[in-house]
Order: structure tokens, then C-alpha cells, then sequence
């Protein structure tokens, strides 16, 4: 097989965490703005896509130069390895970004990055007239930042958000992406309980399932990879055939969602069902003032409205200040609240233990988290019993 330098892309502020996920499938990898890089073969593109639960999509990265004309990004270009990538027959457009760069005209480097492949693939493939196109989708993108050019292609085809299981959603849904970020800056383990009062289309919910499972996120889609003739169908199967070895079906969990609109409970029920996962987690209609729990040593996560348009912050903040009532009660739970409320905190009626601020799309946020007590360890439960 193979070597790629291979790119995971990340929304701000969450390079960290998919960088995790990278090291957790045993690449290395150096983190800068919004890409985690690693090396890594065919086998590494398939198990990427497969299990990367906070990336927002895998690309492999053809070249990267400076580029301060026309004419140097056209034989730069042109000058690489095209046809390791790319058959005869591959549809290839191209996309692009320019920022701070001197080539700022983005059609125009599109333009000369499609001309520069073409007249590559022409030449190595031995034809004359034009490229048919008809084959397999290579979705190329010539990036420029300060003069530089990167170029990759896009090893995902769709978002790696788009697991495949929402049927349904609300009007602001938070991306599955998101939703598992917010899940693993948690202090949530498999065995405590995990309610979101807020679940929407029930988003966070069916993520906790499938990290609970240990569900590759990728399990129930397709990649646009899958039809590439240089990665052997095999490549998949045993991707695929590791994925089903290494979940936890039998696990069993403890995973509520609630939600004041009956509507959004029948929503996160067909969307769980469509997951695999509708036996597994409890939705119930409910306002979160009302939310009380005799269990212990709970985390609760939310993406709660944010009072965004006119009119919507004074009902909102009246919601915090209840929220903040009805968890006072939860001593010994963990609360993970995303908003870009700046008065959270005064409504709720708490500082947060911490803060980190995330974007949830283009909205700037703060994860507020208000961290409980460690549970005991099972050693301690016991002594504590022989002591009774």
C-alpha cells in the first residue's frame, strides 16, 4: 500500500479533540488552524472516515507550494503526481479559496488548476483531444493562505456530519459533529447517566449511544472514496468488518432526552430508530424545570436556545434562571450547557467550574461547564457497604 499525507479538517476550537481521534486510530499528527495532518495508506483513508466522530471531513493532500503568478500555480501544478490519483476517465472539478494571497481571483486559479491536471492526465494517458469525464467524482480544491497553494482532494464526498440517521430535524440543529465534541469534553463514561433537556431532533442523545457502543460514527453511510479503483473494495470490507468487531451492542446504557415540543420527541424517536439505537435511549416530552432524578453522578448536556432574534432573550433567561432551580437539586451531576448568551451565567445563577468557547457554524459560543464530584470507584462502593 501506499503512503498519503492525509488532512482531517476541524471547525474552530475543536482541532484538539479530532487530533485525539487521530492518535486513538494510531497515526501521528501535528495540529494547526482548522487540519490535524498524519500519514497514512489506503487502509488509514477508509478507518478515517469510518471513526472520526468530531472531523469534519478526511482529504488527501496532492501538493502544496508558494504561488505568486498564474504561471507557477499552472506548472506547479501540473508538475504532480496526477495520475497516482486520478484515471483517465475521472471527473475532477475544482474548487478553491484565496486569503491574503496575491492569486485572489479564485475562478481564475480553478481555471488554471483544471487546465494544469487536464494537460497532465493528457499527456501521461496519451490522448490527444479532451477528457470524457465520465468516471469516478474526484472533488479537488486549490487552497490559497499567504501565497501558498495547497491542493487536496476530498476523500469524504458528504460532510462526515451527515452519519446517516437524521430522518428528521428542527429549525436550528446542531451538527452530529458538534454534538460529539460536546460529549467528550464531558466527564460522561459509559456506566453514568446522560440526560440532554434540550434534544431537538435528538442529536446529542444518539451520539452518547454511539460512543457509549463504541459505534463507528461512519458505520451507516458512504464515502465518495469507496468508488476510487485505486482502493481495493477489500479496504472497505475489513474497515467495515473491524468497525462491527470492535462495537459494544450489548452494552447497556442510561440516555434520556427531553424536549418541550412533542413534535421534536417524534422527530429524535425515528431518527434513533434509523441510528439502530431506538431500543437504547428514553425521549419524553418535558419542560426542564420539571427534570428531577433520584440517580446519581449524572451528566447533563444541552444546546439550549439562545434568545438569537428579537423578543426571544427575555423568555430565554426566565429558561436559565428555572434550569438553574431545577439542577440545584442534582449535587452530585456534571452540567454542560452551549450557548452564546452572554448572561448565562448570572440567569443560571452559578459561575461555571470552566468555559470554552466553540462555534456552533458561525455563531460564537461558550460551552459552560459546571463539573460535580468524582463518582466513587467500584473499590470504594464496596468498602462503603461493608462499612453500613
Amino acid at each position: 500500500m501506499s503512503k498519503y499525507s492525509l488532512i482531517a479538517t476541524a471547525a474552530m476550537g475543536l482541532e484538539s479533540i479530532v487530533a485525539n481521534e487521530v492518535k486513538n486510530l494510531g497515526y501521528d499528527c501535528t495540529v494547526e488552524n482548522g487540519k490535524i495532518t498524519y500519514q497514512g495508506d489506503e487502509t488509514a483513508i477508509a478507518r478515517s472516515n469510518l471513526w472520526l466522530r468530531t472531523a469534519d471531513r478526511v482529504k488527501i493532500k496532492v501538493g502544496e507550494f508558494k504561488a505568486y503568478s498564474f504561471d507557477e500555480l499552472f506548472e506547479k501544478t501540473n508538475a504532480l503526481n496526477w495520475q497516482d490519483f486520478l484515471p483517465v476517465d475521472a471527473e475532477f472539478p475544482v474548487q478553491g479559496k484565496s486569503v491574503k494571497s496575491k492569486l485572489f481571483s479564485v475562478s481564475d486559479c480553478q481555471a488554471i488548476v483544471k487546465k494544469a491536471i487536464a494537460e497532465k492526465l493528457k499527456s501521461h494517458y496519451k490522448r490527444n483531444s479532451w477528457l470524457e469525464e465520465t468516471g469516478p467524482l474526484f472533488k479537488i480544491e486549490v487552497s490559497l493562505l499567504k501565497d501558498t497553494a495547497t491542493i487536496t482532494i476530498d476523500a469524504s464526498g458528504a460532510g462526515l456530519h451527515r452519519r446517516g440517521y437524521r430522518t428528521g430535524q428542527g429549525e436550528a440543529p446542531i451538527k452530529e459533529t458538534l454534538a460529539a465534541a460536546m460529549i467528550q469534553l464531558t466527564s460522561w463514561t459509559p456506566d453514568r447517566p446522560f440526560v440532554d433537556p434540550y434534544c431537538g431532533s435528538g442529536t446529542l442523545p444518539i451520539e452518547a449511544a454511539l460512543i457509549g457502543q463504541n459505534i463507528a460514527p461512519g458505520f451507516n453511510r458512504e464515502f465518495i472514496s469507496e468508488q476510487w479503483p485505486w482502493i481495493a473494495q477489500k479496504v472497505w470490507d475489513e474497515a467495515r468488518i473491524e468497525s462491527e468487531d470492535l462495537a459494544e451492542y450489548d452494552r447497556e446504557l442510561d440516555i434520556m432526552g427531553t424536549d418541550i415540543d412533542h413534535r421534536m420527541i417524534n422527530i429524535s424517536k425515528e431518527n434513533a430508530f434509523e441510528a439502530g439505537l431506538g431500543e437504547i435511549i428514553q425521549f419524553k416530552q418535558m419542560q426542564v424545570k420539571d427534570f428531577t432524578s433520584e440517580k446519581k453522578y449524572g451528566v447533563i448536556a444541552g444546546n439550549p436556545p439562545y434568545g438569537e432574534r428579537i423578543g426571544d432573550k427575555p423568555e430565554v433567561e426566565k429558561m436559565y434562571r428555572e434550569m438553574g432551580e431545577a439542577f440545584k437539586k442534582l449535587d452530585t451531576w456534571s452540567i454542560y450547557m452551549l450557548t452564546s448568551n452572554e448572561n448565562f451565567e448570572a440567569c443560571y445563577g452559578k459561575p461555571a467550574t470552566k468555559k470554552r468557547k466553540l462555534f456552533n457554524g458561525f455563531i460564537r459560543t461558550d460551552y459552560y461547564q459546571y463539573w460535580g464530584p468524582r463518582p466513587p470507584r467500584k473499590k470504594e462502593q464496596e468498602h462503603g457497604q461493608a462499612v453500613e
